[in-house]
């Protein structure tokens, strides 16, 4: 249910009134560029997977009970993969869209599922007799 005007109005005197009153706070909760903190986070994991590398050829390498290490190194490998992949794809897809400065109403556009289309496509043709 959208606001009203009068709603509208005080909700944006609000958040001017706590921009003006703590800016520090604002633009804590404001956040970072996302696709920054993906990117990051896909280079770290990078870094894990070089690391596992390291430990299972150590393992493998080495005599005696290192197996413990090549496992360890295995997992690493594995675990890096999965997170920077999963990083990558939100750099990609570009994750979400950072808010709004205050005062300033987002308007996105509706995103309805194909079910919803499909619903208004055979509703649209009961209703028009085609």
């Amino acid at each position: 249910m959208p606001l009203s005007d009068h709603e509208q109005r005080l909700l944006e005197q609000m958040e001017r009134a706590l921009y003006a009153e703590d800016p520090k706070f604002v633009s804590s909760l404001r956040g970072t560029d996302l696709r920054s903190h993906y990117r990051r986070r896909a280079v770290q994991s990078a870094a894990g997977f070089v690391l596992g590398v390291g430990m299972l050829m150590t393992g493998v390498i080495a005599r005696g009970p290192m197996i413990v290490v090549s496992v360890l190194g295995f997992v690493l490998m594995l675990a890096s993969a999965l997170f920077a992949v999963s990083s990558w794809r939100k750099v990609s897809t570009g994750a979400e869209t950072p808010r709004p400065a205050p005062g300033k109403a987002a308007k996105r556009p509706a995103k309805r599922s194909v079910s919803d289309r499909f619903e208004d496509r055979w509703r649209k043709r009961r209703e028009g007799g085609q």
